[in-house]
């Protein structure tokens, strides 16, 4: 299997439909057994994306966190996540759309398009959008997305690994 990096084709297919603010989406969270869902949502610079973006899972430790100071340093990211209760009320599914949709709406200018991983609409998003398979692999905003997604999600587990020790949170990541 040939592993492809992630482009900016869908944003310039966006872009050429005569949308401005492209948002690509991403959650972490949805295979672990435990913690919140989290998600985040990233317009890109266009004139300043940082080298190197790719699906989180793609990129080491090390590598995430200088792309997440870089990113949120030079693009509009919104974060948010739904809490274990959300998940166990309506469903992991769920929940990670939940996630989505308060990190489209935190961001600080609202996105005329949103670039969404998987193949599933968000409930409740009315903004132009398409999905994407894999998108973490294919689009960079998705992917500049899953990164930080995935630094947050995992701050938080390392938080409760240091409240509550001995459940090994800190490597359900």
């Amino acid at each position: 299997m040939i592993k492809t990096k992630p482009d900016f084709s869908f944003e310039e297919a966006a872009i050429g439909q005569g949308f401005n603010a492209i948002a690509g989406v991403d959650e972490v969270g949805r295979g672990p057994l435990a913690g919140p869902v989290c998600a985040a949502a990233v317009v890109l610079d266009i004139h300043n994306i940082p080298d190197g973006l790719n699906d989180s899972k793609q990129l080491s430790a090390k590598k995430r966190d200088g792309l997440f100071d870089q990113l949120m340093d030079c693009a509009d990211v919104s974060i948010a996540e739904a809490t274990v209760r959300e998940i166990e009320e309506f469903n992991i599914l769920r929940a990670s759309h939940l996630a989505m949709v308060r990190a489209i709406n935190g961001l600080s200018a609202p996105a005329d398009f949103i670039l969404i991983d998987g193949n599933q609409v968000p409930r409740g998003l009315n903004t132009p959008n398409q999905t994407i398979v894999k998108g973490d692999t294919r689009s960079l905003s998705i992917a500049a997305a899953s990164i930080v997604a995935k630094i947050c999600r995992d701050r938080i587990m390392v938080d409760l690994a240091q409240q509550f020790p001995g459940y090994g949170w800190e490597t359900n990541a």
